[in-house]
């Protein structure tokens, strides 16, 4: 048999009172109940903690050691009870998301800011990453979630849709292109072409859809980073193609983007959780608030 709490509590009452009748009031628990909890957590530890007499109440020698012992046991598991208590009600607690750059600079902050705006106590780490390494990070539990193009079907990870992707050109604003109401990949490839390098997903997915209609991406100009591309492109080295997720961005900088054909290429966006992973309190609620916003 092991010591429990309760038995903690009726002997810190009694150690801090030396009186049964005031432990007893404190506790709200009456003497025979006390003095059964005290009797019961001598018999677990194998001697007694107490000396009562008619006139008072002592601690024996290991009473006196169990004393302080019990005081930062249940300041720990008080502790412990509260912590969990404010994460389980949303009050306290961290979660750790992984996204692609198209999406977390785009779509994510202000999904991030409706739910700081409701779980202030919450901090939540965005890792923006490639699309590869949003895969990588969840099945290595470095993130509870992560937002992605729809990986191929798994058996270890759950996907939830929240849009469909669709590839925009976008080209320097003094481009003959950037008046058009729309442009073809034929048209597109006649120029310099900049694109993220492999293995961005986003360079092999418009590698592998170009390669279907019968035509090769020739690339002028390479880079890791999306906001790069579109600078590039705003500084009339080239053109390029990116997800219509961050045509906002694209603008920002100073590119123009336009609608693209022939072949028109999309592909799913969502969250991507480890399918027998039950999240957090606090990263369901994020995804919830994720998925309620509109793409």
């Amino acid at each position: 048999m092991k010591m429990s709490v309760k038995q903690l509590r009726a002997f810190l009452a009694v150690a801090h009172t030396l009186n049964f009748a005031q432990a007893s009031e404190q506790l709200n628990l009456s003497q025979p109940a006390l003095s059964l909890a005290i009797r019961g957590l001598e018999e677990t530890l194998g001697g007694p903690l107490l000396l009562r007499t008619t006139r008072r109440v002592t601690l024996t020698p290991e009473g006196a050691t169990l004393f302080p012992l019990a005081r930062q046991l249940l300041a720990d598991w008080d502790n412990v009870e509260e912590t969990l208590r404010q994460r389980f009600t949303l009050q306290r607690g961290k979660v750790a998301i992984a996204a692609m750059p198209s999406f977390a600079a785009n779509q994510l902050p202000p999904r991030l800011k409706a739910f700081r705006d409701r779980y202030a106590g919450i901090n939540v780490a965005v890792h923006d990453v490639i699309n590869e390494q949003v895969f990588e990070m969840i099945r290595e539990g470095r993130v509870e979630m992560g937002i992605a193009f729809e990986p191929e079907p798994s058996d270890t990870l759950h996907f939830t849709p929240l849009c469909t992707d669709r590839f925009v050109a976008i080209v320097p604003k003094e481009s003959t292109l950037a008046c058009k109401s729309h442009v073809t990949w034929r048209e597109l490839l006649t120029m310099d072409f900049i694109a993220l390098q492999r293995p961005s997903a986003v360079r092999l997915l418009l590698e592998q859809e170009l390669l279907r209609s019968g035509k090769k991406l020739e690339v002028a100009f390479e880079s890791h980073q999306l906001v790069t591309v579109g600078r590039m492109v705003a500084s009339g080295l080239g053109v390029s193609a990116v997800p219509a997720l961050c045509v906002k961005q694209m603008e920002e900088l100073g590119a123009q983007c336009v609608p693209l054909i022939a072949p028109q290429i999309e592909k799913r966006v969502g969250l991507i959780r480890l399918a027998q992973h039950q999240l957090s309190a606090a990263a369901q609620a994020l995804a919830e608030t994720i998925e309620q916003g509109e793409y």
